[in-house]
């Protein structure tokens, strides 16, 4: 895949539009990956990553005390392109504000508009790459081929029966995410992955499979889920490593963690967060 320390104009135009797929991975206080779903990413030139914020998420949070990041972008034309950046700072005011607040998904909306503006500096950058569709529809087949021997021994309350049926739909997007050795987290696409009982998951290799076989066994890891009406889901556990099943290589993740990141409130599903009575008004 081209790589390279910049944006061109190329990247810098197709980036623009807010009708695209945009995803920040970011590394939370414990070392643990987090992703978070940003339409309004995107080049702010040759060198700068820049996304509008409008709602407050574990994201914004985790940046501020470990900027590396790293993200992933699908534009219509079914071309990706991924990176690393380091945040660098916010603003609530200037051009880039005003800018954001004109794109018609803001500026017509009677909720919410963008109250800051993220500024990250761009170290690494690769794409544009199309979508490899044969790969992942053998990575599909045989995921699903695989995926019930891989199911967990016993139901465990982990995921919801709507979160359990997003990671299995055919046209959900999926993306896995883990730091790397250089402390910077890693997004890689795995439209393959299915959930065979609610406390895994599973997916077959061969679709972006030089990526994915730097996720080694008993990495923690995290898998965004997100449908076509913005339905979204993520979830973090233990990868457990790669398997023979019937044949074919399978690897499996066992989740421990689940957390809603749609507006207009996110927030942790999984453990239950404990209810504390109201003390102040």
């Amino acid at each position: 895949m081209e790589s390279s320390d910049f944006f061109n104009e190329a990247d810098i135009a197709a980036l623009e539009p807010e009708t695209k797929i945009g995803l920040l991975a970011t590394v939370n206080p414990e070392g643990l990956p987090h992703v978070t779903l940003i339409t309004s990413l995107q080049a702010g030139g040759p060198k700068r990553v820049m996304f509008g914020q409008f709602a407050q998420g574990l994201s914004k949070i985790h940046v501020k005390s470990n900027p590396r990041t790293a993200f992933l972008v699908l534009t219509l034309d079914r071309k990706i392109r991924m990176g690393k950046a380091l945040w660098k700072e916010s603003k609530t005011s200037g051009p880039e504000f005003e800018m954001f607040n004109e794109k018609p998904m803001f500026r017509y909306n009677a909720y919410f508009g963008i109250h800051t503006v993220h500024y990250l500096d761009l170290v690494e950058k690769q794409g544009p790459v199309g979508l490899p569709l044969l790969r992942l529809g053998a990575a599909m087949a045989a995921t699903r081929l695989t995926g019930k021997s891989g199911a967990a021994s016993k139901e465990k309350g982990v995921l919801k029966p709507w979160g359990k049926k997003l990671f299995n739909r055919l046209d959900a997007m999926k993306f896995i995410s883990w730091v790397g050795e250089d402390g910077f987290p890693v997004i890689v696409p795995v439209l393959q992955c299915t959930a065979p009982s609610d406390s895994r998951l599973v997916f077959s290799p061969l679709a972006y499979s030089s990526q994915l076989k730097s996720l080694e066994k008993g990495q923690n890891a995290a898998v965004f889920g997100l449908t076509m009406k913005m339905e979204d889901i993520l979830v973090r556990g233990f990868f457990r490593g790669y398997f023979r099943k019937r044949g074919m290589t399978i690897g499996m993740m066992d989740i421990n963690w689940v957390y809603n990141s749609m507006p207009p409130v996110a927030g942790q599903i999984y453990p239950e967060p404990e209810l504390k009575p109201v003390t102040e008004f």
